[in-house]
């Protein structure tokens, strides 16, 4: 059983526990983070720390840890556990009162809950062999640039792909692509890497901007603008990035062939530089 942390104190998954009128509980009010770990380095740390601290101003739930104090309970998390590859959970709600109100508590008293998976990225057959996708309207909320737990939108378009066999879920809203249900989604067009703008659509993904650094940094002609659904059906590679997928490549979406059916070369070739700045950055943490 994995370690994590509950307000304040270190104690076994199994032992931890909330008030039922934790305000996550009843009404999804709070923030997460999900942060991947490296040989036991926490990937882009302050970036996600940063990410958090907007998602709770946003929701105007005041931030019970400075950046360092937030730094140091996740690596404590991190060596209590035994994995040296992992997955960090990251929650803040903004705790329990004593009647169920809408209106947020007068004395906000915040619910911090940390815990650690092993992590696992994605396996080698589907690197090679590209996955399946379907895709839907996206139907959830107009503020998806906010990392909040009130997720169930999210788990019913998911859980669509895993009805059907496939990976992940490609949302469309009034015919432009915005993201997948836990991911981001690039494509590629006659040899050029295209991504959906940041807005209030779609979450600011930590690797959806590792993915565009690299872009820079390697030279690799890329566009960052809106794109309609049907670029997106003729793309002639597409690619998921998320902190647990990093660069998965789309090969069928609604069980047609994303260009010629294989991992494209462009998307292999971001994988790898994915990889070399994973490792790069790890060795100098």
């Amino acid at each position: 059983m994995s370690l994590c942390y509950l307000n304040g104190r270190y104690q076994p998954l199994d032992e931890a526990q909330v008030s039922p009128m934790d305000r996550g509980f009843l009404f999804g009010d709070g923030a997460y983070e999900v942060i991947p770990v490296y040989s036991r380095h926490p990937f882009r740390l302050e970036e996600h720390v940063a990410r958090l601290e907007s998602t709770l101003a946003s929701i105007r739930l005041p931030n019970p840890h400075r950046p360092d104090e937030w730094a140091a309970i996740i690596r404590e998390v991190i060596d209590r556990n035994v994995w040296e590859d992992q997955s960090v959970y990251l929650q803040v709600s903004r705790g329990a009162d004593d009647k169920r109100n809408h209106a947020f508590p007068k004395v906000v008293r915040p619910t911090v809950f940390l815990m650690s998976e092993q992590l696992i990225t994605p396996p080698d057959y589907q690197r090679e062999e590209g996955v399946a996708c379907v895709s839907a309207a996206d139907f959830r909320w107009l503020r998806c640039d906010l990392k909040t737990v009130a997720l169930l939108a999210n788990c019913l378009l998911r859980q669509h792909a895993i009805d059907q066999g496939c990976v992940e879920t490609v949302l469309f809203r009034d015919g432009f692509l915005t993201e997948g249900s836990s991911s981001n989604i690039f494509m590629v067009k006659d040899g050029v890497v295209l991504t959906p703008p940041k807005s209030h659509l779609m979450l600011p993904g930590i690797t959806y901007d590792v993915v565009l650094e690299l872009a820079v940094s390697h030279g690799l002609q890329h566009e960052v603008r809106e794109i309609l659904e049907d670029e997106v059906r003729h793309a002639d590679e597409l690619w998921m990035t998320s902190s647990t997928k990093e660069v998965l490549p789309i090969t069928r979406l609604d069980d047609k062939a994303v260009g010629n059916g294989r991992p494209g070369p462009l998307g292999q070739q971001m994988y790898a530089w994915y990889q070399d700045f994973k490792n790069t950055v790890m060795r100098s943490g």
